[in-house]
């Protein structure tokens, strides 16, 4: 029996801009949008892992007051803290999803879980999406095998660039639908300027941007101010 997840990875101790995940837009953390926004077509679950500092406790009382079931773990160790999210709640598939990202395509998750059952792949992600649009979805039999295989730092921290790099894993990469293919467009919150588009963004479309399409937010960041070019973005 399929038993899907998603696994959203989150904490407040971003070097980059600090807290980010708790940052306001729209009137709302940037976690509770992307929550909204990740299980709003999926219909599936949403555990939040996140790290067992301290610092990281404000998160959590955020994220319990979304409904949502919390995993703590290791604060450099991401592959770790996503295998005991799958052991804690009995997954045998995973979605991936990161809580920098409220413009998340809503049919991401749903998406990216079918073709992988479907197909009888480990491990599945989807290219051409803006940056922040997409999420990756795997069995958790191929989580465990990166976690006993892999020592890399980089690799634990990401979680999946070993299971990118194929075999004993099969990957199977996917174009995103045609309306989305915008990978030139930068729709994530990793620096102080990417906050501030997104506030934009989620003023122009409304209250309603929780639950907007991805289009919405594609079609308002070329009304605001033209394609945010993504260094070394591939077009395909």
């Amino acid at each position: 029996m399929i038993r899907a997840g998603i696994v959203l990875q989150a904490r407040t101790g971003s070097t980059r801009l600090p807290g980010k995940v708790l940052a306001s837009v729209g009137g709302r953390p940037i976690v509770a949008h992307c929550i909204e926004r990740l299980r709003a077509s999926s219909r599936l679950p949403v555990i939040l892992a996140t790290t067992d500092r301290l610092e990281d406790d404000v998160l959590c009382e955020t994220a319990a007051g979304l409904d949502v079931s919390i995993v703590r773990g290791p604060a450099d160790d991401v592959l770790a803290r996503y295998v005991l999210a799958a052991s804690m709640f009995d997954l045998t598939h995973v979605v991936r999803a990161t809580a920098d990202n409220p413009a998340v395509d809503l049919d991401a998750p749903r998406r990216t879980i079918d073709l992988l059952c479907r197909t009888g792949a480990d491990y599945v992600s989807e290219y051409g999406l803006p940056v922040g649009g997409a999420v990756e979805a795997c069995t958790v039999d191929a989580l465990r095998v990166a976690h006993t295989a892999t020592t890399d730092p980089y690799d634990r921290e990401h979680v999946t660039p070993f299971l990118r790099r194929g075999r004993p894993v099969v990957w199977l990469e996917s174009l995103a639908p045609a309306p989305l293919r915008r990978a030139d467009l930068r729709l994530t919150v990793d620096r102080p300027e990417d906050l501030a588009v997104m506030r934009e963004l989620y003023h122009a479309i409304g209250d309603h941007a929780s639950r907007a399409p991805l289009t919405a937010f594609i079609e308002a960041a070329d009304k605001l101010g033209g394609r945010r070019r993504v260094p070394g973005a591939r077009g395909r």
